[in-house]
Parts: structure tokens; sequence; C-alpha cells
């Protein structure tokens, strides 16, 4: 079985949960494992949060998820401001509130990749094998 989900969303905190909600039904009907099931929900979770909070000059946020037995592969894409992946690509100090989201991604994921252009928009793709 193979679920594909598109979904346009508002740039708002409430656009968040929504998302992990949708992501979670999708992988229960798939019957994918919980600690995969727990990974992809954090690292959503933050890829979302992160256009929420920093996607400058974007109304909406685009998600598509890609679900199948063995295999999840999530987008997550804004036409904001862009930012500079290696900019964001330090660890933050200790004693920081802020910026381990994409660390967060790149440790749960697999094939992470991010994407930004200067006032077109950011993408930030990532995938899941499930045992």
């Amino acid at each position: 079985m193979r679920m594909t989900v598109r979904l346009d969303l508002p740039r708002e905190a409430g656009s968040i949960p929504a998302v992990r909600r949708l992501l979670r039904c999708a992988l229960t009907v798939l019957h994918v494992d919980h600690p995969s099931r727990d990974d992809l929900e954090i690292a959503i979770t933050e890829a979302c949060t992160n256009v929420v909070k920093h996607a400058s000059g974007a109304e909406s946020f685009e998600v598509r998820l890609d679900v199948a037995d063995d295999h999840c592969a999530i987008d997550v894409c804004d036409d904001g401001d862009g930012f500079d992946p290696d900019a964001c690509a330090g660890t933050p100090e200790a004693s920081s509130e802020r910026g381990r989201g994409l660390l967060l991604i790149k440790a749960l994921g697999e094939n992470v990749r991010m994407h930004s252009v200067p006032r077109r928009g950011s993408l930030i793709h990532f995938e899941k094998s499930f045992a």
C-alpha cells in the first residue's frame, strides 16, 4: 500500500499539529513501527516549525508526504525569503533555547537535503526507511 498526500497550509502555528496528526494517521494505517513514527513526527514538527517561525514573506507552505510499506519521504517547502543552509550547519550553544531543528531532522531522517534561494523559498527533504 502507498499513500501520497499534498497539503497547502497557512503559515501559522495551528498548521503544525494538523500535519503531525495526518502523518501519524498515515503511518498507523500502514503499520509503521513506533520508533520510526516517533522519529518522523519529531522531524516533520521541526521542519514545519522552521517555516512558521522563519519563512519571512511566505503566507503559506506546502507539505508532501509519500508513505509506503517500507519508506517515507517528506518535503516541506515555502516561498519565503530563504535561508543559508551552511550558516545553520553549526551546533548551538548548550544554553541556547533555539537552533536544534535542522540537527534533529538530520539525526532522525535519512537522505536529508536542504535547498534555499534568496527571496524564492526553501525546501527541506528527508526520508526514513522502516524495518
